[in-house]
């Protein structure tokens, strides 16, 4: 499978614009994705205060990608207008950095499914940055009744 660029799936997920932080699809099945980022290599980063840009924010790059999993699983179903969901959750969240400055090379964003059904999903996700695990965690979103 040749990656997905932001062009192909970004309309699915509610993050737009510069809060869009993946670039691309590198793979995904039923159960995991696989997407890279170079979006902490800018300066004007959404997230980015006068400190730098922390590693906190590595959880929402593990967010996002639960996200844009979901929707390309929804689309693989045939299923093209995605419900929102919300994140209710953040566990066993691990930061083995400070700032994500410094960092010059793609950073890798992978999540699995742990549960998923109409009312809501489990992920775990980790980053790694040139093989080295950044930061990792597990998520919990619920699909709101509309």
């Amino acid at each position: 499978m040749r990656d997905l660029p932001k062009g192909d799936w970004a309309h699915l997920i509610p993050h737009d614009g510069s809060m869009c932080l993946l670039d691309a699809v590198r793979h995904f099945d039923d159960c995991t994705i696989h997407a890279l980022s170079s979006s902490h290599l800018r300066m004007d980063h959404p997230l980015r205060g006068a400190h730098g840009l922390h590693a906190v924010h590595l959880a929402e790059y593990g967010a996002q990608a639960t996200a844009v999993h979901g929707a390309l699983l929804a689309r693989s179903r045939g299923i093209e207008s995605v419900r929102p969901g919300r994140l209710v959750s953040l566990r066993e969240f691990v930061l083995n950095i400070e700032t994500l400055d410094g960092l010059a090379d793609v950073l890798d964003v992978s999540a699995q499914c742990l549960y998923a059904d109409e009312s809501g999903a489990q992920y775990s996700f980790h980053i790694e940055h040139a093989g080295a695990l950044l930061a990792g965690g597990r998520v919990a979103v619920i699909h709101p009744q509309l």
